[in-house]
């Protein structure tokens, strides 16, 4: 009689372990960390009084919708979102408001525009503008320092139906098994897969 392999779970265990590791091991870039241990992330807490957080450092992201070059200094317009523990802005997340990062120096329009950033800095006031034709309360803060983010897709298997006995049921590659188990040709999933889009350096 064939002995049940183990060549497909033990695949899928080891696959599994690795992902975890993974992402158990996201952490802030040193470039956008900052100087302090929590630099200010609540937009919305600042807009409602900019004058209390003047001087406190920040952090904030999203994506880049405009772009001025001034003498000695470069203007960027940033509708915030949400940002993940690794301070990537979060897809699909709705704007949480529009800021206005300084950045020291000449940085090309075309490397930045429409792109995701997070910018780390201290927070230096407000600034009246327009969004459109409406009037609008831009928190200011200068960037120290900033990370340019990218659009990566990335295929994820769905996971396979498990049994009470953890792969399947008894006799592993025998008539216990259910459908997307190890048989014949090896460990194989009936849905299909997946392509999403992640944010990633």
């Amino acid at each position: 009689m064939r002995k049940p392999s183990m060549k497909g779970p033990i695949v899928v265990a080891i696959l599994s372990l690795a992902a975890l590791s993974l992402t158990g091991c996201v952490t802030v870039p040193d470039v956008i960390k900052g100087t302090t241990a929590t630099p200010q992330q609540n937009l919305a807490a600042v807009q409602n009084a900019p004058q209390l957080y003047v001087g406190q450092e920040a952090r904030f992201g999203g994506s880049v919708v405009n772009m001025t070059n001034e003498k000695n200094r470069t203007r960027l317009e940033i509708a915030a979102v949400p940002l993940d523990s690794a301070a990537r802005p979060v897809l699909g997340e709705r704007s949480t408001g529009r800021l206005v990062a300084y950045i020291n120096g000449f940085v090309d329009p075309v490397d930045l525009r429409g792109q995701l950033v997070t910018v780390v800095g201290p927070i230096t006031g407000a600034e009246q503008g327009k969004i459109g034709q409406t009037d609008y309360t831009f928190v200011v803060m200068n960037a120290n320092s900033y990370k340019r983010w990218r659009l990566q897709q990335q295929v994820v298997m769905p996971p396979g139906p498990t049994g009470p006995w953890g792969w399947g049921g008894p006799g592993w590659g025998g008539p216990g098994w259910g459908p997307g188990f190890y048989g014949g040709g090896g460990w194989y999933s009936p849905a299909p897969a997946q392509v999403q889009t992640v944010v990633t350096e």
